[in-house]
């Protein structure tokens, strides 16, 4: 039976609105606040900044820990949700704080100087992240196709 309390659905809406500030948190004070520093720095020395075809290794970074976190939104997100309405609202809820706490290390284990980026690295946030997403998506298809009892 689908859960539809909406006092279960507490933990599943708490990670959603953490994800959507993480996201906007690397949206707003990561990639809007490097744009226009470094904007501000290449004026200083003269130069012009290129926000679209330039390769500043800051902006990419920002530009990179944005675009992963967006790209991955969907997945995660229609994962959490149908894993908490028919499979466990709780279960949901953790394995979704961990997933946004997951998303909040990635910035910090891409590192600033995106040309020296180490792919292993990266790796201990991106294959867990899959993980969860597929086992909530994988475990909602079951539940529907009556695979989990």
């Amino acid at each position: 039976m689908p859960t539809t309390d909406l006092a279960a659905l507490r933990g599943p809406i708490t990670v959603t609105a953490l994800y959507f500030a993480l996201w906007y948190g690397l949206l707003f004070g990561l990639q809007v606040r490097t744009k226009y520093r470094l904007r501000r720095e290449y004026a200083e020395r003269g130069q012009v900044f290129d926000r679209y075809h330039g390769n500043d290794p800051a902006m990419l970074f920002a530009d990179r820990a944005v675009q992963n976190t967006h790209e991955q939104m969907v997945p995660f997100l229609l994962g959490l949700w149908l894993y908490a309405i028919f499979v466990s609202a709780s279960v949901a809820t953790g394995l979704g704080a961990a997933y946004v706490a997951l998303r909040a290390v990635y910035p910090l284990l891409l590192g600033p100087r995106i040309e020296q980026v180490q792919s292993r690295r990266v790796a201990f946030v991106t294959f867990p992240c899959y993980a969860i997403i597929f086992w909530m998506l994988g475990a909602s298809v079951a539940k529907a196709w009556g695979g989990l009892g």
